[in-house]
């Protein structure tokens, strides 16, 4: 796992919730490019990046993409990494049309019930290897 972002964009997510951790690996096996970094909510390093950009890491129960200096939150950061990733995905980006206080009322939605819907972890999973560079270590 590398220690810093290198100029990539950064994803974070809640890394104990399984709908996310699937979500992540459904990101990487679409960015060819390598764009995306990865690090839990629950991690120092998040917490410390959302401090940084005037964030409450504490509140945050949301995918968070952190790119160019821009920090996206729920749906507009999901339609923002859809934009770059391989195949028709990029043609998500049509619903941006859509204004984000719908968008974001279907993804809290979603949200409140995915450790429901889709279970939970006790604790963050290590990544497989081949993909563990992609992830910014917590040991910061």
């Amino acid at each position: 796992m590398t220690n810093t972002a290198n100029h990539h964009a950064i994803i974070l997510f809640d890394g104990v919730c399984n709908f996310c951790n699937s979500s992540v690996r459904f990101i990487i096996e679409r960015d060819s490019g390598k764009r995306f970094r990865f690090a839990s909510l629950q991690s120092p390093y998040a917490v410390d990046l959302l401090n940084q950009h005037g964030e409450e890491p504490g509140k945050l129960n949301t995918i968070v993409l952190l790119q160019d200096g821009i920090l996206y939150k729920k749906s507009s950061a999901a339609l923002q990494i859809a934009q770059q990733l391989d195949g028709l995905w990029p043609a998500m980006a049509i619903f941006k049309i859509v204004p984000a206080f719908i968008r974001d009322a279907v993804y809290n939605f979603i949200a409140r019930y995915r450790y429901r819907w889709f279970g939970k972890q006790d604790s963050c999973p290590v990544p497989p290897p081949g993909i563990q560079e992609r992830f910014i270590s917590t040991e910061t």
